[in-house]
């Protein structure tokens, strides 16, 4: 595993460090973990013991990771997402002081615990919370800043998805075609009769392992394949994604079970590179991030060659990650412009099968469902979300109009980790915030800011 140093392995090296740390005993508290506490990269030059590279092998390890989230831009080669030449979108503020003590009870049954408990109980980078599209709360910790780029993870995924969806409402791209009748490269694979709608609900049937505590799982494959580094000596295998998506096997009958496994976001961010004339960063560019007011230029982590990592290499500020969140909650209108068509959200809020879903035991999300390559809550909110390791999420409720953003870099990757001390406050907050218009009118309340929508 030593020269497993790829951008697409940021996910692979998480979820390995999370199944060793289950093992060990626990991790440092989420203040002692801090990248001020641990005094990462400071100085010039810092010292040994706390320098941090990309050819380290524990570069994405705990308690490593909480520098390195925020500093992927100084670690590898990345490709770049322009917020074009406008000023920054309003975030109009209405800070709610009671949030803090939002009282909920954990899934796992452990005691009851508040809001501001469970920042640091998910090791919080930071987290954003709008409703009606505005900042009712906003907290940050560690390496992260209003200002500062963090990676999303699997976040990823949903932005491809999105994307995916945006083409096929539009026409662009079919998602009852074949794959191996776009891509003719993929037609020997895996893939090849595999539809865009299965790719896109992760319902392929994959010879492919993503198990990170099996050495020989075809993750590490892929992640040979990912790496921007020179290869190894004698390595002779793929050496960009769409080389390594290639030899993937089939292994079962597409359609019929929810698999997650992120050669699948891949898969789609080429598709779409092929439909559009754009890779996914320049068409995230092009179609949403130039026309949202983002502060910041994002970017994704590239292979050598220099494709965009569509499956986990997108980095951007907490705010604009919220700014998209409400962009999908206003239905893809932004301040009067429909910057996505309605058709491609309401898709991605309608999700995929729940039997299907089923079929992948997931305890914890017991109804869900998994579509467009965002996970469908299926609750009388209507929530749903973009997820990714480390405590990553983008969580939506329309019934309470509300945006939650949120950055954090949790020891363990998997999001059964965090999600016990999560879910539940999120619907909790949800709830606060209804009560409050509740109150304060009477009745639910749904007027955004009218220069938003």
């Amino acid at each position: 595993m030593k020269h497993l140093r790829a951008p697409a392995l940021a996910l692979a090296l998480a979820a390995a460090t999370g199944a060793a740390q289950a093992q060990r005993p626990a991790p440092l508290s989420a203040a002692d973990s801090d990248t001020r506490t641990l005094r990462w990269m400071q100085g010039f030059p810092p010292a040994a013991d706390k320098t941090i590279r990309f050819t380290d092998p524990d570069y994405f390890a705990f308690p490593k990771l909480r520098w390195t989230v925020c500093h992927f831009r100084e670690l590898m080669p990345t490709a770049a997402v322009g917020r074009g030449q406008g000023a920054s979108s309003t975030l109009a503020q209405a800070h709610d002081a009671t949030l803090d003590q939002v009282r909920f009870r954990p899934l796992n049954g452990e005691a009851e615990m508040t809001w501001d408990q469970a920042f640091d109980a998910n090791y919080t980078d930071g987290v954003l919370v709008l409703h009606h599209g505005r900042v009712v709360y906003e907290r940050y910790a560690g390496c992260l800043g209003p200002d500062t780029l963090h990676g999303a993870m699997s976040v990823t995924k949903s932005l491809t998805g999105l994307l995916g969806e945006m083409l096929v409402a539009e026409g662009t791209l079919d998602e009852n075609a074949r794959v191996g009748t776009l891509i003719p490269e993929l037609q020997a694979s895996a893939f090849g009769d595999a539809t865009v709608r299965q790719v896109m609900d992760m319902t392929t049937a994959l010879d492919y392992s993503e198990d990170y505590a099996d050495p020989n799982a075809e993750v590490w494959t892929y992640a040979k394949a990912g790496s921007p580094l020179p290869p190894p000596p004698g390595y002779t295998g793929p050496r960009s994604y769409f080389e390594y998506l290639q030899t993937v096997k089939k292994k079962g009958t597409h359609g019929e079970a929810f698999g997650y496994k992120t050669v699948n976001a891949d898969t789609l961010g080429w598709l779409i590179a092929r439909a559009s004339g754009r890779s996914v960063a320049q068409l995230l560019s092009e179609r949403i991030w130039s026309q949202l007011g983002a502060d910041r230029e994002a970017f994704y982590t590239v292979d050598s060659i220099g494709t965009p990592f569509a499956g986990g290499g997108f980095n951007a500020t907490l705010r604009d990650m919220a700014r998209l969140g409400q962009l999908m909650l206003q239905d893809g209108r932004w301040q009067g412009r429909q910057l996505v068509p309605a058709a491609a959200i309401e898709r991605i809020r309608h999700g995929g099968s729940q039997a299907t879903f089923a079929r992948a035991n997931y305890p914890l999300l017991k109804g869900w469902s998994y579509g467009g390559m965002w996970w469908i809550s299926n609750d009388d909110h209507g929530a749903y979300a973009a997820r990714g390791v480390h405590g990553q999420t983008i969580w939506l409720d329309p019934k309470a109009d509300m945006v939650i953003a949120r950055f954090a870099s949790n020891p363990v990757a998997a999001n059964a980790a965090s999600d016990p001390t999560s879910l539940p406050a999120y619907r909790a907050v949800a709830e606060h915030l209804m009560a409050q218009d509740r109150r304060q009118d009477g009745a639910p309340r749904r007027g955004v800011d009218p220069r938003r929508r």
